[in-house]
């Protein structure tokens, strides 16, 4: 993913969270908001609950291929950020993939019903 398309900024993310649409479900927290740029910003956010630096990056690494296969599927210029809960452990990929695209699903539509 390239840079331009993270969330990075703490204060961006807090912003996102306090401010944002949140749809949830057993293994993703998704935050997504409006942005005014011509492209979707994603951050992922995993847990030091989830494991050690090892299995977390592993999982951020997961949910970056997913949306770097996906983004142009869902674009919606809108910030996300992508929370991991700690049932995701055990899921596969393939899995873990149709869980976060499905909430991506959702979020475009609750964007759809808002304009």
């Amino acid at each position: 993913m390239k840079k331009r398309y993270i969330v990075k900024e703490q204060t961006e993310f807090n912003h996102l969270i306090n401010n944002g649409n949140c749809l949830k479900n057993k293994y993703f927290v998704i935050y997504s908001k409006k942005n005014n740029f011509e492209y979707d910003r994603f951050g992922i956010s995993v847990g030091k609950k989830i494991g050690k630096a090892v299995i977390r990056n592993k999982y951020k690494r997961k949910i970056r291929s997913i949306i770097d296969i996906y983004r142009k599927d869902y674009l919606n210029r809108q910030d996300y950020i992508i929370i991991l809960r700690s049932r995701a452990l055990n899921l596969k990929y393939e899995d873990l993939k149709e869980q976060l695209l499905s909430l991506l699903k959702k979020s475009k539509g609750d964007l759809n019903e808002k304009k």
